[in-house]
């Protein structure tokens, strides 16, 4: 069974076979994580691609979180500072992961095991945190979930 998809504000990859939602404030550098993870992913020999950025349509599918591309924006994703670039991407696939920023101080400084995030519509996700200036995000993301990249 699917839904009507929610429109969110957030860029989608898959690495291996692993979603990655990254969801957080304008200007926190979901793009430019994204983009490093599928860089990254590439240069260690792994799959890794672009399904969304900037806007995400969210639905669920067979208990699946789904994410799928608007074609307007397909392929595109901002570098800011550098401009719209094109990539390689997929049209649509499973997420399994919400990255989400982290909290370099303070009491947040160590997120709660077992985090979890809706996305919409009563969907949720796992969450995984993130510093935005981590200079390689897969790694750290891989760290605190082997499985990604499987």
């Amino acid at each position: 069974m699917t839904d009507t998809p929610s429109n969110i504000h957030a860029t989608a990859i898959v690495v291996g076979s692993t979603g990655l939602l990254f969801m957080g404030p304008s200007g926190w550098g979901k793009s430019m994580l994204a983009f490093a993870c599928i860089a990254q992913a590439q240069h260690i020999g792994m799959s890794a691609i672009l399904v969304a950025d900037d806007q995400v349509l969210i639905s669920k599918q067979d208990g699946a979180v789904i994410a799928t591309c608007p074609a307007s924006i397909a392929g595109l994703i901002e570098l800011r500072g550098t401009g719209i670039v094109k990539v390689p991407y997929i049209a649509r696939a499973a997420m399994h992961y919400a990255v989400l920023p982290g909290s370099v101080s303070g009491e947040k400084r160590l997120p709660p095991e077992g985090e979890r995030m809706t996305i919409a519509n009563g969907m949720d996700l796992p969450v995984i945190r993130l510093l935005a200036n981590t200079p390689l995000p897969l790694a750290v993301l891989m760290a605190k979930a082997p499985d990604i990249g499987q």
